[in-house]
């Protein structure tokens, strides 16, 4: 009889413990996941496969104005956002049942129930059984982060914001990040009045200063209205609206607050003590980089260990911790020049070092180029936007050390521009490819002149 219950015991079923239990049942495994809720974690359920939907649907606003200039007259257009809420909910089930199917093929035993260890190989199941695994994953994601703000239970999370009932007329966004510019851009697309409230400088922290600069002047344009240096003070409740005081010493009255603050860990009762098992500061759990933590047969991908935050990399951490465990090929992800998106409106995409962070490393031995320009479909449309590209490259080498972009797609764009970075590109390299005529992204093999920042006074 064989040791232990299972070979492989996976707590929680998002995207890093999906393919981790499913790579490693592949490799012959007997393996096992656990979920409370619903399998697909955060991307899938809440967030930005939904986010991503809801997106696509803010965008028709200015479509449909775009449209007149191209000749076509659309009439009124209508929105209804009930419909939305319900064929946005009948995707995700779909992709649940497909996540679902996916672990059955693989013969992966499915367990809806939220387990907690209780020892190194030992997990308690919310059912009351006790069972036993060789290797234990944990991929149990992150959540929401509230502040300690007076009134912080009155707001909404990105959670809630799926399941709204009905639109917002005003909304005020807590944070200046990935989520809330996002969200930002879909309830104003959507028509509702945004503020967003951010206590930094610029919006978009971690992120190249031009990128952040003109997002920021592009979102005002469209009528969002951010308030930097602006930190929550409280929210309360008057009658059916919320108030949300700031440091900066403004109150807005609006419908919703939205806190989009962050992420933390959800490490919160898992037994992670019991286990032995150590975490940091915010309540991640410390891991090599082979995944594993400082219990031996123990293991955390994803979120839960707080190292990049975005799905492609929780895959790509469970499916390196799958082979090397369990398929006798050990390899260990790569943490530089990872892509990123940002799909606000406009959308921001990037790979790679931003200009700052160079200057940290080369000083002034860095060549930048960058281009704005309207796109060819607002020279029809009237619309007044410019599209923002952007080369970061190493002086001595001419390698290019970051690619920057803001604007229509900037999101695929820059997923093709990763795999030349990732081989190490030079200038010369984009320089010596033939343009794709017409389109934005020829931009980036176009650009021949170097910027230069202009002269202090």
């Amino acid at each position: 009889m064989p040791a232990f219950d299972y070979d492989l015991f996976v707590i929680g079923a998002g995207s890093g413990g999906v393919r981790a239990a499913r790579i490693a049942a592949n490799h012959g495994a007997r393996v096992a996941v656990a979920e409370e809720y619903r399998v697909g974690g955060t991307c899938v359920i809440r967030g930005c496969v939904p986010k991503k939907l809801m997106v696509y649907a803010s965008r028709f606003h200015g479509e449909f104005e775009d449209a007149a200039g191209f000749g076509w007259s659309v009439g009124t257009p209508s929105f209804d956002w009930a419909m939305l809420i319900a064929n946005k909910d009948k995707e995700i089930d779909r992709l649940e049942k497909a996540y679902r199917a996916n672990l059955e093929r693989s013969k992966v035993e499915i367990i809806a129930e939220r387990a907690v260890l209780t020892d190194a190989h030992t997990v308690k199941l919310a059912g009351g059984r006790t069972v036993t695994a060789d290797k234990i994953l944990i991929a149990t994601g992150a959540w929401p982060h509230l502040p300690d703000v007076k009134g912080a239970e009155l707001g909404l999370t990105s959670n809630e914001a799926f399941h709204l009932k009905k639109l917002p007329q005003s909304i005020a966004i807590i944070g200046g990040g990935f989520i809330a510019l996002e969200f930002a851009g879909i309830f104003n697309g959507l028509g509702s009045k945004v503020t967003v409230a951010y206590r930094g400088e610029q919006i978009l922290r971690g992120f190249d200063d031009d990128l952040r600069n003109d997002l920021a002047d592009a979102m005002k344009k469209r009528g969002v209205a951010i308030h930097t240096h602006a930190a929550p003070v409280s929210i309360e409740a008057d009658g059916g609206k919320r108030v949300l005081s700031l440091s900066s010493g403004e109150r807005l009255i609006v419908d919703h607050v939205m806190i989009a603050t962050g992420r933390a860990p959800n490490t919160a009762n898992l037994g992670l003590d019991t286990a032995g098992v150590k975490t940091g500061a915010n309540g991640e759990i410390i891991v090599d980089a082979g995944s594993r933590t400082n219990v031996e047969n123990i293991y955390a991908v994803g979120d839960v260990t707080d190292r990049v935050a975005l799905t492609p990399v929780a895959i790509r951490e469970g499916h390196a911790f799958a082979d090397s465990v369990f398929g006798k090929k050990p390899w260990t992800v790569a943490y530089d020049n990872i892509p990123m998106a940002v799909f606000s409106e406009p959308e921001v995409g990037s790979v790679g070092m931003c200009e700052a962070d160079a200057r940290k490393t080369y000083g002034d031995a860095i060549d930048i180029y960058k281009a704005r320009f309207r796109p060819m479909k607002y020279t029809l449309s009237g619309r007044d936007e410019r599209m923002m590209m952007k080369l970061v490259v190493d002086q001595k080498s001419q390698k290019v050390l970051g690619c920057h972009v803001l604007g229509p797609d900037a999101g695929e764009i820059v997923q093709m521009a990763a795999i030349a970075l990732q081989m190490g590109a030079t200038k010369a390299d984009f320089d010596r490819t033939v343009a794709l005529h017409p389109s934005a992204a020829e931009e980036f093999v176009t650009m021949r002149d170097k910027w230069t920042p202009p002269k202090s006074a």
